[in-house]
């Protein structure tokens, strides 16, 4: 059993890949392995260079591994469809081009969804025919990543209609293992206002990838309350150091230990780059603490 740490552009505040606050692709990639890590997530589609001899060159050259990478677009909007499309096709040949596992399915944040981030108890939901169609759109999307080699899983993610504990496991329930798999992102589950640990005791044999986010508790609080924009929440901090939330780290560890799970871990620490902010130190301290319990 190997349990592999690797990082994500998020944590450069790499959110969308025509964004011109980005650092460039070659920055993160150096200041990635510069903090410790071996491996790295994709980012949006776009931001990395698609031509693969290029990035195979750049990863070599960073001793980088490509470890997988995220849809994040509206399948909760029909009109949509041939955008998530695109993402996913185009996030599939590249991943598959660099021998990467890891195709990860989020819903992207929604109008109707993002003022109850963190509030399931007010939260809309879809009616059936709404949810029916929501969930055929993942599957098809899965599908695709299935067909290209790919392991495949869902991640729940704050704003969007895939968000709390009990869609995450009715989408579970509704469709089959060998299609859909689960990433699990502790600090979005904790920002739902759901135990990420139980859930992962529950679920830890359909856990094929994790991201770990830890969320400062006083920042969620406020935030939650005064139905804070989702982008701003991540400027105010939501998501701090690892170790110093209210994700219990060492637990999450004993449950992935006790399961002998098997490959990579991903942090990701959302921040905005539109503030000043250390995300090179960020992502070095987030790697010491994690080596500091046994990761």
């Amino acid at each position: 059993m190997t349990i592999l740490i690797g990082n994500a552009p998020c944590s450069w505040g790499v959110e969308f890949a025509d964004d011109p606050r980005n650092p460039t692709w070659r920055t993160v990639l150096q200041e990635c392995a510069e903090a410790g890590y071996k491996g790295i997530e994709l980012g949006p589609v776009g931001f990395m260079p698609e031509d693969p001899v290029v990035l195979k060159d750049a990863l070599d050259e960073f001793e980088l591994e490509l470890i997988g990478g995220v849809v994040f677009r509206p399948y909760h909007d029909p009109d949509a469809w041939d955008e998530v499309l695109d993402g996913t096709v185009r996030t599939c040949k590249a991943l598959q081009a660099h021998g990467a596992q890891h195709l990860v399915l989020i819903d992207s944040i929604a109008a109707r969804r993002a003022p109850t981030a963190g509030r399931a108890d007010e939260a809309e939901q879809m009616e059936k025919a709404e949810w029916t169609a929501y969930r055929d759109r993942i599957v098809e999307s899965a599908k695709i990543g299935v067909d290209h080699g790919l392991t495949v899983g869902i991640h729940a993610h704050a704003g969007g209609f895939m968000d709390f504990e009990p869609e995450l496991e009715r989408l579970l329930d509704e469709v089959p293992e060998d299609i859909l798999k689960i990433c699990f992102d502790t600090g979005h589950h904790s920002y739902a206002g759901f135990d990420p640990v139980a859930f992962m005791k529950r679920h830890i044999g359909r856990i094929s990838y994790m991201h770990f986010k830890d969320i400062d508790p006083a920042v969620k609080a406020d935030v939650v309350a005064n139905r804070t924009d989702f982008y701003k929440a991540c400027g105010q901090g939501i998501f701090c150091n690892l170790g110093q939330g209210d994700v219990d780290f060492p637990a999450v560890r004993q449950v992935l230990l006790d399961a002998g799970f098997d490959g990579w871990c991903t942090v990701e620490q959302d921040c905005d780059p539109t503030l000043p902010g250390t995300p090179t130190e960020d992502a070095q301290a987030n790697r010491e603490y994690l080596q500091s319990i046994g990761f």
